[in-house]
């Protein structure tokens, strides 16, 4: 029986990482604020750094830099760019 592999999340990618988005699982007023911001499926970001303790997160997507809790960083699919 074929199992598909589990999905990649934002969550956890190490710094220097570049991912494309793939999906979102959020809360329909989460994915609509970060609709909004820009993070659509297709855009590629780079993560930049975590905070001391690991939430929130840089990334640097569009050419600007935005912070994403971890919850929210979970929820969102991403592939892996060369």
């Amino acid at each position: 029986m074929y199992t598909a592999p589990p999905q990649k999340t934002l969550a956890g990618q190490p710094v220097g990482r570049r991912v494309k988005f793939t999906g979102f699982a959020l809360e329909p007023s989460v994915h609509q604020r970060l609709l909004e911001m820009g993070l659509t499926v297709g855009t590629e970001c780079t993560v930049v750094r975590y905070a001391p303790l690991g939430d929130p997160m840089e990334i640097r997507v569009r050419g600007y830099s935005l912070s994403l809790r971890a919850a929210e960083a979970a929820g969102i699919s991403v592939s892996l760019q060369d």
